[in-house]
């Protein structure tokens, strides 16, 4: 089973291929919306979309401001300004992705994904 995604403007097109190549539906920001929009506008369009966001964003890794028990899940990519880090990334993701193919798996919850590990923030509702 596939899963979507919707990309932040701040998602390389490498990311996004990457996503695409594992067969997942990507929809990216600018093909929605002004890509000067605010955070609380990109999160909504993500939900109304019924996708999980994408972002390599900061800002929505913060569970004060973006509880995940409200969105569709949020992936949150940890580069740290080392760009040369995503293919690395992006394999791991794949492969956490490909374990867990269901988009229900993703509401509700957080999902930091670092070069080394995927932490997972929010709460379950299974």
């Amino acid at each position: 089973m596939s899963l979507k995604f919707f990309a932040d403007h701040c998602v390389s097109n490498s990311v996004i291929q990457y996503l695409r190549d594992a067969g997942h539906e990507v929809l990216r920001l600018k093909d929605h919306m002004p890509t000067d929009s605010s955070d609380s506008v990109v999160i909504s369009k993500a939900y109304e979309l019924d996708a999980i966001l994408v972002s390599l964003n900061g800002d929505f890794a913060d569970i004060v401001t973006y509880p995940p028990e409200k969105y569709k899940g949020i992936i949150a990519l940890q580069v740290r300004n080392h760009p040369e880090v995503i293919p690395q990334l992006m394999s791991r993701l794949n492969d956490f992705l490909s374990a867990h193919s269901d988009m229900d798996y993703y509401a509700g919850q957080l999902f930091l994904a670092e070069v080394h590990r995927i932490r997972i923030r929010g709460q379950r509702h299974f």
